[in-house]
């Protein structure tokens, strides 16, 4: 249990104290992003669609009007 402590604080250590990052983005980064973004709206717009649809149904087959 002593070493399970030990390497907790060792990785709490480890995320805290800033460290130089050698990234690189190449020019396809930015292409990649564009696309996450655009998919994330495209999927947010279809789940949207269908539970509106989904929800109206509901509503509708519960009153008395039909």
């Amino acid at each position: 249990m002593r070493v399970f402590k030990l390497l907790f604080i060792f990785y709490i250590i480890q995320a805290i104290i800033p460290q130089k990052a050698c990234a690189y983005l190449d020019p396809g980064t930015g292409s990649m992003i564009v696309q996450l973004i655009v998919a994330g709206i495209a999927g947010l717009g279809c789940t949207i669609a269908v539970w509106k649809n989904k929800i109206i149904k509901f509503f509708r087959k519960g009153s008395k009007d039909d």
